[in-house]
C-alpha cells in the first residue's frame, strides 16, 4: 500500500471533523447497542484489530465507546506513524510509562496502553503491507476488525478477501469515513461538478490495493457482506466545513481545495488551466465558503 501515504499533520488536521461525522454516524447506526447485543460483556476482552491505524485516531475514538477491557492489534504499512503513537496516546490517556515524546529509536514491538473513564485498551503495533499480509492477521482471535478512511483506496478484489477473511472468523466488522463521492459548495463555482468529477476519477487509481473501487467502495462491500450472510447497517458521516469558523476548519477548506485541484489537473491535464483558476477561486472565498464532504460509516455483524 506504498501508494497511499498520508502524512501525520494531515491525519490531525482532519481528526476533529472525522470524530465530530463519526458521532452522526454512530447514532445512525446505534452503534455501541448494536454491538453490545451481538457480544455481551462475558466473552472478556474486546479483541480488536485495526486496520491502516495511522496514528491512532480510530483507537482513540473507539475504545472509550467500547468500554471495558480491550486488546488491540494496529496494523499500518507506514513505520514513521506507528513510531508516533506515544505521542498521540499520551494527551488522550496513555498510561504511565509511555512516553509523551517520540523515542530517538522507537520500538515497533513494545507495548501500549491507553485507559480513560470505563475502559483500558492494551495496544501492540505492527507493521503491514496490506496487500500481501491480509489474510496473515489473527482473524480468529478477534472480534471486531475496524478501519477509517480505508476503503475507497481498496480494489474489488481486496475487499472480496476482506470479506472472505471476516465471514471464515465471524468477526464484525466497522468501516468508518469512506467517501461517497459528494462535495457540496456553499456558494457554489461553475466547475464545482467537474473539478468533483475529475477528482473522483483520480481516487480510483491503484494506490496499492488494486485499482481503487472510490465512492463505489462502501455499496460494493455491503453487497459482498450481504451475499456473506453478515447482518449490514450504514449511516452518513459526513464532514462539515465551515470556513468562517476559525483557523482549523479554514485550513481543512484549503487543503481539500489544494489536493483537489492538483488531482484533478494531473486526471486531464488539458484542463488543468480551468481547474488552477477554479482553485484560486475557492482559496479567495475559503474563509467564508463552507463544504460538506460525503463520506459512509458501514457496519456488519455476522447472520
Amino acid at each position: 500500500m506504498s501508494a497511499a501515504t498520508f502524512s501525520a499533520d494531515w491525519l490531525r488536521l482532519r481528526e476533529p471533523f472525522d470524530a465530530a461525522a463519526r458521532e452522526e454516524a454512530a447514532a445512525g447506526l446505534r452503534l455501541t447497542s448494536r454491538l453490545s447485543a451481538w457480544r455481551p460483556p462475558e466473552t472478556g476482552p474486546w479483541r480488536v484489530i485495526d486496520l491502516a491505524c495511522g496514528t491512532g485516531a480510530n483507537l482513540r475514538w473507539l475504545a472509550p465507546r467500547l468500554g471495558g477491557s480491550q486488546q488491540w492489534l494496529v496494523v499500518d504499512h507506514d513505520a514513521q506513524l506507528l513510531q508516533r503513537w506515544p505521542e498521540h496516546l499520551a494527551p488522550a490517556g496513555g498510561l504511565p510509562g509511555e512516553p509523551a515524546e517520540m523515542d530517538s529509536e522507537p520500538d515497533l514491538n513494545r507495548p501500549l496502553a491507553l485507559a480513560g473513564a470505563g475502559f483500558e485498551a492494551a495496544i501492540v503495533r505492527q507493521q503491514m503491507d496490506l496487500m500481501a499480509g491480509l489474510e496473515s492477521l489473527p482473524w480468529h482471535a478477534a472480534d471486531l476488525v475496524t478501519a477509517s478512511a480505508l476503503l475507497d483506496l481498496v480494489g474489488l478484489d481486496w475487499l472480496h478477501r476482506l470479506v472472505r477473511a471476516s465471514a471464515a472468523s465471524g468477526v464484525a466488522l466497522l468501516m468508518s469515513l469512506n467517501v461517497d463521492g459528494r462535495h457540496i459548495w456553499t456558494p457554489e463555482d461553475e466547475l464545482d461538478d467537474t473539478v468533483g468529477r475529475l477528482f473522483a476519477d483520480h481516487q480510483r487509481r491503484n494506490k496499492g490495493l488494486g485499482p481503487a473501487l472510490g465512492p463505489a467502495a462502501v455499496d460494493a462491500l455491503q453487497a459482498a457482506l450481504g451475499a456473506a450472510g453478515y447482518r449490514v447497517f450504514r449511516a452518513a458521516s459526513d464532514w462539515w466545513v465551515d470556513g468562517s469558523g476559525g483557523e482549523q476548519p479554514l485550513a481543512l477548506q484549503s487543503a481539500l481545495i489544494d489536493g483537489m485541484a492538483a488531482a484533478a489537473g494531473e486526471q486531464s491535464p488539458a484542463s488543468a488551466p480551468a481547474v488552477r483558476a477554479w482553485r484560486q477561486r475557492r482559496l479567495a472565498v475559503a474563509a467564508e465558503a463552507r463544504l460538506r464532504v460525503g463520506h459512509l460509516d458501514l457496519l456488519a455483524l455476522p447472520g
